[in-house]
């Protein structure tokens, strides 16, 4: 692998509360997943994440969530309908096109933040939900999905460009999902280690789980939590150890196919 995609979720502030430093992220990532005002974000602050995200040449993404801004959509809702939640995608990836074209930049895919995200990647059917609600809003959204989960099968399924994503700040359990954050070690706050751990997983094709285990995956994106305390830092660290390795940072817009 000789390029990757940095991602980082951003916009995320709202009002008069400010959520990670976005300004500082967007000179370092490659990738902006853009709240769409479900879990964070505003008019304000999509106009404005938008805007430095073309200026430094960023790609960006619809970042939508389940409607749970008292918990920054890491709650887990359930008892919705998969159409609903269709629906609910389709009507945030729509605000955040519509901020875009204001600005004269373009949203290339779609990233669902959070709980939705999680509950996705094991549940078929909302993991259909959401690949169709990129497919109705725009056929040419590339689909961000962890790979072996059921979000990378339905994008496959409705025909979407999927980018595969891994994380550099957290951890994996042996069956190759994220380590639950209620957990201590769910998060890695070391940004030498995440450097190291993220060149070693684009460069083999793999992720490995804090049991030990190495599971081979595809690895078009690497994504670092814009909200995290150390995330710049982090990001920062990333990208010069993956230009060290000989592997260019592009927005997965560029070469995913």
């Amino acid at each position: 692998m000789d390029r990757v995609d940095l991602n980082s979720d951003m916009g995320e502030s709202y009002g008069a509360y400010t959520m990670g430093d976005d300004a500082a992220m967007l000179k370092i990532v490659s990738s902006a997943n853009v709240a769409c005002g479900f879990h964070g974000g505003d008019p304000l602050v999509m106009d404005k994440t938008l805007r430095e995200a073309k200026a430094n040449g960023v790609g960006v993404g619809a970042h939508p969530s389940f409607l749970d801004p008292w918990g920054f959509g890491r709650r887990p809702i359930l008892g919705e309908r998969p159409a609903d939640i269709e629906k609910m995608l389709v009507y945030q990836i729509g605000a955040i096109q519509a901020m875009a074209h204001a600005v004269g930049h373009k949203v290339t895919h779609l990233k669902p933040h959070g709980s939705l995200n999680n509950m996705a990647c094991i549940d078929a059917d909302l993991a259909v939900a959401c690949a169709r609600a990129a497919k109705t809003a725009d056929w040419d959204l590339i689909f961000v999905a962890m790979p072996g989960t059921e979000m990378e099968k339905a994008g496959e399924k409705l025909g979407l460009r999927v980018a595969r994503e891994i994380f550099a700040d957290r951890n994996y359990t042996d069956d190759g999902q994220l380590v639950s954050r209620k957990l201590e070690n769910a998060m890695i706050h070391d940004a030498k280690y995440a450097a190291e751990r993220v060149v070693r997983m684009v460069q083999d094709q793999e992720i490995v789980s804090v049991g030990g285990k190495r599971i081979p995956v595809a690895v078009d994106t690497v994504c670092v939590h814009g909200d995290s305390p150390t995330a710049v830092a982090m990001a920062a660290e990333i990208r010069d150890a993956l230009k060290a390795a000989g592997i260019a940072v592009q927005p997965m817009a560029e070469f995913v196919s």
